[in-house]
């Protein structure tokens, strides 16, 4: 799958926010980037309410997003930015974590 579809709600609005952005996945984890980190609208909406859906092909998840803090986590966004950058060439930016709800 190139594409993951992210809905985040609105943190003004309330209402649902799609976007199509590029992931990866790793140990049941899908992982995307933002470019312009911070500036970023869906992540200032994670900031706000991490409560997220999302989908990859024809599975549907509810799942919670967090930011990944390289501080923190370097060897994790080091794993990250080396799938992204296999996959798409390009990995630099804020990465942000998506985890599915337990069924």
């Amino acid at each position: 799958m190139q594409y993951l579809y992210l809905t985040t709600r609105g943190r003004r609005t309330g209402l649902p926010r799609e976007i199509e952005i590029w992931f990866t996945e790793l140990n049941g984890r899908y992982y995307i980037i933002a470019e312009r980190r911070e500036n970023t609208q869906w992540v200032k909406n994670i900031r706000q309410d991490a409560r997220v859906v999302f989908r990859v092909g024809e599975q549907t998840y509810k799942g919670h997003a967090r930011i990944v803090e390289a501080s923190q986590e370097p060897d994790l966004c080091a794993w990250v930015q080396k799938l992204s950058e296999a996959k798409y060439g390009w990995g630099d930016g804020l990465i942000v974590e998506l985890t599915p709800e337990s069924e």
